[in-house]
């Protein structure tokens, strides 16, 4: 089972632009460094929590993740995948394809920080479409502290300290609910629908610390999840991050976030 969120994939037309925005609304952005290839850069949003943001900008030509910029190309910056974490690829992928999961054989990944300093880790991603529907592990080689900093790194001005919630719209909630039972080894919780754009809803719960992943299928019609679920795929659409105790429910606009739905909430 994953021990929580990894990160959160947002990609952005241009790093200094997603930085000076992502500042303006409160966060502490990091340089993340440039991938192996140079066919990407990121900059990081990291929490309290151990989870964080990468905000990633393809360069000019080939390479990359074929997959995240296409979704760019199609549909515009935003949310264009997640990562969970665990403490042990290899155990964790032998339990995925009992539970009768199409578990890909891990890729190495890395890159090299502002400093020079190279990290290192493996990616574990799920069947061969070209746009999955899972998310993905991702798991250090190196030490996780070079790669997710910590400290004054993950504090923000706006009190936000972690992610709670990843939405994720999908097709077939029915159909997802199998995969998500075996990827997560937990039942879903059934929920009631609190808008008129969600036919139906499950929650799952990531790690043992309260996060969780709710699916929502699109009610028919035309609406915003469908709009989403056809733009990007199956790919999260709202993330909701814990704030200061005093925060109330506080959506950020979507202009300063680059297209990812941010919800605030207190703790």
């Amino acid at each position: 089972m994953p021990v929580g969120f990894d990160h959160i994939v947002i990609a952005v037309k241009d790093l200094d632009t997603a930085t000076r925005d992502y500042t303006a609304a409160g966060f502490t952005v990091t340089p993340g460094g440039e991938h192996k290839g140079g066919a990407s850069a990121n900059v990081l949003v990291t929490f309290q929590d151990g989870v964080y943001f990468e905000l990633i900008a393809f360069r000019n030509g080939q390479g990359g993740n074929d997959a995240w910029r296409g979704i760019l190309d199609r549909a515009g910056e935003g949310f264009v995948d997640y990562a969970l974490r665990t403490n042990d690829l290899d155990k964790e992928l032998e339990a995925l394809r009992e539970r009768g999961l199409d578990a890909l054989d891990p890729q190495p990944g890395g890159r090299f920080r502002p400093d020079g300093q190279r990290i290192d880790w493996r990616n574990l991603r799920f069947g061969d479409d070209s746009v999955p529907s899972l998310p993905f592990y991702c798991f250090d080689e190196t030490d996780r502290a070079l790669r997710v900093p910590g400290g004054a790194a993950s504090v923000h001005p706006n009190g936000v300290t972690g992610v709670s919630t990843v939405r994720v719209v999908v097709q077939d909630l029915e159909a997802s609910r199998a995969d998500y039972a075996a990827l997560t080894g937990a039942d879903g919780l059934m929920l009631d629908s609190w808008s008129d754009t969600i036919a139906a809803a499950m929650r799952f719960p990531v790690g043992t610390a309260g996060a969780v992943v709710e699916l929502l299928e699109p009610a028919p019609g035309d609406n915003p999840l469908r709009a989403h679920l056809d733009a990007r795929g199956e790919k999260p659409y709202e993330v909701v991050l814990t704030g200061a105790p005093s925060t109330g429910l506080l959506p950020l606009p979507l202009d300063e976030t680059h297209g990812a739905r941010l919800v605030i909430e207190p703790r």
